[in-house]
């Protein structure tokens, strides 16, 4: 087996991602502190021809170098806005008929393995602060919070590795 060369993998370039059909998902970062945290989910919200991605609070923006050390480029593919606070974008969003997940672990929250997204619907899914989580005021706006089931001992996974799970879980279930 040998391993494809970049220009092997047949992508898209930035001007054809633009004008492609996009999965239905819209992602927001409610406070988000970490610049590769942001990156991360750009290039992961690229890979999966994500329709926008809204920065919230204290989240930085590009460009930025640290942001673009991990994103690498998906700044310039992936739509985004920032939007100060994160409960009016929710509610405007449900105005707009967009199912609301908030990523959270909560009582009586969905497991994500047992959650499958309805066909023609669009659904934005919330990512919070890397300790604090998703506001809670965002978590009773939303129409629901999905949860990834663990096991271990640790209490969560980093927001890049959630959204990661997250998008691909929705993603193939989508397809």
């Amino acid at each position: 087996m040998r391993k494809l060369k970049n220009n092997e993998l047949g992508r898209i370039t930035v001007d054809e991602f633009k004008t492609v059909k996009k999965t239905p998902i819209i992602v927001i970062l409610d406070n988000i502190r970490s610049l590769n945290n942001i990156g991360s989910v750009f290039r992961t919200s690229d890979a999966f021809l994500i329709e926008k991605i809204y920065l919230c609070g204290i989240c930085a923006t590009p460009p930025n170098k640290e942001i673009h050390k991990t994103a690498l480029g998906a700044t310039e593919s992936v739509a985004w806005e920032y939007v100060e606070d994160t409960l009016t974008l929710v509610e405007n969003l449900k105005a707009e008929n967009i199912k609301v997940l908030a990523i959270e672990q909560a009582e009586n929250s969905t497991k994500l393995d047992t959650f499958y997204p309805k066909k023609g619907e669009k659904y934005a899914i919330v990512m919070g602060n890397e300790v604090k989580g998703v506001q809670q005021e965002v978590v009773n706006a939303s129409h629901l919070c999905l949860e990834i089931p663990q096991l271990g001992t640790k209490h969560s996974l980093n927001i890049s590795v959630t959204t990661g799970v997250v998008i691909w879980d929705l993603f193939q279930k989508m397809q």
